[in-house]
């Protein structure tokens, strides 16, 4: 699969890997930092922002689109960025395709498997609730999830998937069903037998439970 992909910067290629519901424009103001010395490539995710849909959703796939990605641009000596949903992408094609990968960073999330938490759930359902055909504007559509969900930051999170898709309707970037319907796909585990001898660094959130000590150790 083709995906939409945002870049810039001239140098070693650095590739971001957005999380679940999110998108490439949560990490532009990053990645145009560092395009000042690298060039920057970050993809939309299947299913995501202004990538392709596709009802199939899983790690193998996710890897296949971003190999299609590296393929098309020549790139090697990689550095890859990925968090959370993008980090567990980002480590199964590093584990397999070690030779491509310079570096890898993963933010916020570890190899073992898991099992969706009350937030992803909430906040999907949350998503598949809004009626768009009740939603004249935007703010119509904040106002049905704020039924759900409370957090001001997680609304304007979502809000950036939420787009024109015509001249009076508007509607996710989201494959909603396609998520939901491989939702525990996305929680397994990072059991790959390669190799990665390369650098690599894992960043955890100081409030996350999403790396724990025995991730670890």
């Amino acid at each position: 699969m083709k995906l939409f992909t945002r870049q810039f910067g001239t140098g070693q290629p650095v590739i971001i890997l957005h999380g679940l519901f999110g998108l490439s424009d949560n990490w532009v103001t990053f990645g145009r930092q560092l395009s000042e010395s690298y060039s920057i490539y970050i993809p939309d995710l299947r299913n995501h922002g202004q990538s392709p849909h596709s009802k199939v959703f899983d790690f193998p796939s996710l890897e296949n689109d971003l190999m299609e990605l590296v393929e098309e641009h020549g790139l090697e000596n990689v550095l890859l960025i990925g968090h959370s949903l993008g980090g567990k992408t980002a480590m199964f094609f590093t584990l397999h395709h070690p030779e491509l990968i310079k570096k890898l960073i993963v933010v916020d999330i570890s190899l073992r498997k898991s099992l969706p938490n009350r937030e992803h759930q909430q906040l999907l359902s949350a998503m598949m609730a809004v009626d768009f055909h009740e939603a004249k504007s935007r703010s119509d559509v904040e106002k049905q999830l704020q039924i759900q969900v409370k957090s001001q930051k997680l609304r304007q999170f979502l809000m950036k998937s939420v787009y024109w898709r015509d001249r009076h309707s508007l509607d996710w970037r989201i494959n909603l069903d396609a998520i939901n319907e491989n939702l525990l796909s996305v929680f397994e585990g990072v059991d790959v037998t390669g190799i990665y001898q390369g650098p690599a660094l894992f960043i955890r959130g100081g409030l996350s439970d999403y790396i724990l000590e025995p991730d670890i150790s």
